[in-house]
């Protein structure tokens, strides 16, 4: 029987057996985020100080309001490779949704495809394929915007879940999938089909899993077993057993402790030293119980040393078996792949999104509390979060939390393409900064955008209309893939800024010509190895240019109007 079209082949090219997902439409949208153009953000108005002005809030939390496809490609100049933390919550293709395939891809089996909400699993059989052409292109540009020390979570339910995970394989890496969370959304079930459904999921990807560092959850009310005069602590064993360490390549892990059994010290502990005393017991690490390999220390001989009998200490056993361990004294830990509290319920976050309108206002909103702790555990003070399927803003709601907590000073872009991006996703955070119901507000400021005009037209000539300083944006990020910022050298107008030893110049009028010649050169004050001058004409011999480490580029504009 026909279901639909998505399928796996398995490719043998680079990666031994690993899967790969193809569908109807693949070819099209794989490269499809290269050609979706450039658009400038159009400052509507900024929210500072409990008001809404014209004047930028100068905070570096950004709404936009339009098409997310567009949205993040407009981000690139400025955000490339520098979110340290993204979240989204897709659309689940329950067939529920009323979510709609927009993408201008220039292909028959899917331009028939615009503007048709996607239909049940019955009625529309292409409804998979659709989903992960929507998702392909999208995905491929937050991987861009992510750091290379950042992870992206995703929500999903059974519905796509497995095809997202191929599709995530394919654009991050299988070696980047970190794990999967499992959350308990509905903890009384949903009572239809053959299965109560009680759970959804995240998935947690990296950029790149050798720079990815993640904090560790608080456990609140942790009980210790044991305390001293620093404070509470239990015991765990100081051997290594990972069996990828051995005597063999860790020697230095591996020596003895002598546990001194005269000397033996409250709770089952004894005294221990690094040499033998008169009836001392000899321990080393224990073996493998699997394969018999020696384990070794976690610690080498000299940081043992300067612990002894502090944080490290002999341990008899109830089976009387002696050990060296380490006393544990920190309260949190590595987050879990099942999260079962009901703080993370969807019924506890539309309790939340209730409290803050009065009313309902939207349906099936994320909680904060989950949001939180994704961001919690993959971003530090002065990260930057993105949520780009914004829906009600809980991401920002969950970055303003945590910034009251701890002091931190991060910072959130949102965006949503449905017309509520003011009235409820904006207004959401403007009632969390000032305060709602009887909870106190969190401060912040943000700044409100429209999508605007793009910054070429369809004769891939610049849209003068977007401004000069737009325009000057744009051309250096494509030259440093950097955000363009104050220059701090002292040079003519068209300077746009030195990077590794290389000039910048974007020599512009928009009412006239211009042309690189003798009496621009003139004007150069900054020294470097190599000069590039965007201009509309070049009167420099190409020896002259050689010579002096020059290039011209000329600006792709219609100068037929001069």
């Amino acid at each position: 029987m026909y279901t639909y079209c998505v399928y796996l082949i398995y490719a043998f090219a680079d990666r031994s057996d690993m899967p790969v997902l193809n569908w109807i439409g693949k070819e099209k949208v794989v490269n499809h985020h290269l050609d979706v153009p450039y658009r400038v953000l159009e400052h509507t108005y900024g929210f500072k100080n409990g008001n809404e002005s014209k004047q930028f809030s100068g905070s570096g939390n950004k709404i936009i309001h339009g098409d997310n496809l567009e949205a993040l490609k407009a981000l690139l100049p400025e955000y490339e490779g520098k979110v340290k933390c993204i979240y989204i919550d897709p659309p689940y293709n329950t067939g529920n949704e009323n979510w709609v395939y927009n993408d201008n891809v220039n292909d028959p089996k899917i331009m028939k495809w615009l503007g048709q909400v996607v239909g049940k699993e019955s009625e529309d059989l292409t409804r998979h394929d659709k989903w992960l052409c929507m998702m392909y292109p999208r995905l491929k540009l937050l991987h861009k915007l992510l750091a290379d020390d950042g992870a992206i979570f995703i929500s999903i339910d059974d519905n796509e879940q497995a095809n997202l995970k191929l599709m995530m394989d394919e654009i991050f890496g299988g070696g980047n999938f970190i794990g999967s969370f499992i959350i308990n959304t509905t903890p009384n079930a949903r009572d239809y089909g053959h299965i109560g459904k009680m759970h959804e999921f995240a998935l947690f990807y990296s950029k790149k899993e050798s720079s990815l560092t993640t904090n560790l959850v608080p456990e609140e009310d942790k009980k210790f077993k044991y305390s001293d005069e620093v404070s509470g602590y239990n015991i765990h064993p100081l051997y290594n057993s990972n069996v990828a360490f051995t005597p063999e390549n860790r020697p230095n892990l591996h020596y003895p402790f002598y546990l001194y059994p005269n000397e033996p010290i409250e709770n089952d502990f004894f005294s221990i030293g690094l040499t033998y005393k008169k009836n001392a017991i000899e321990i080393y690490p224990p073996k493998s119980v699997k394969d018999n390999i020696p384990f070794v220390w976690r610690w080498g001989k000299e940081k043992a040393l300067s612990e002894l009998n502090k944080e490290i200490l002999g341990y008899k056993t109830n089976d009387g078996e002696y050990r060296i361990v380490q006393k544990m004294r920190h309260s949190s830990k590595v987050i879990r792949s099942l999260q079962l509290e009901k703080e993370y319920t969807s019924r506890r976050g539309t309790a939340i999104l209730e409290e803050i309108f009065s009313k309902k206002t939207f349906s099936f909103p994320k909680p904060t509390d989950l949001i939180q702790l994704f961001i919690q555990v993959a971003s530090e003070h002065n990260s930057i979060i993105l949520d780009s399927f914004a829906g009600s803003g809980t991401t920002a709601h969950a970055v303003l939390n945590l910034n009251k907590q701890d002091g931190g000073n991060r910072k959130f872009i949102l965006i949503e393409m449905e017309e509520y991006a003011n009235s409820i996703t904006a207004e959401r955070v403007k009632r969390v900064i000032k305060g709602y119901s009887d909870k106190e507000g969190t401060d912040g400021s943000f700044d409100y955008y429209e999508l605007g005009q793009p910054l070429f037209n369809e004769e891939g000539e610049l849209n003068e209309l977007v401004g000069v300083d737009k325009l000057r944006e744009y051309i250096y990020y494509t030259e440093t893939k950097e955000h363009l910022v104050k220059s701090k050298y002292t040079d003519n107008e068209y300077l746009l800024d030195k990077y590794n030893d290389t000039v910048y110049y974007f020599f512009y009028e928009q009412d006239s010509t211009t042309t690189l010649n003798y009496e621009f050169l003139s004007t150069i004050k900054t020294k470097a190895e190599q000069y590039i001058v965007y201009a509309d004409n070049c009167l420099l011999s190409k020896e002259f240019m050689s010579k002096h480490h020059i290039i011209f580029k000329k600006i792709p504009r219609d100068i037929t109007k001069f």
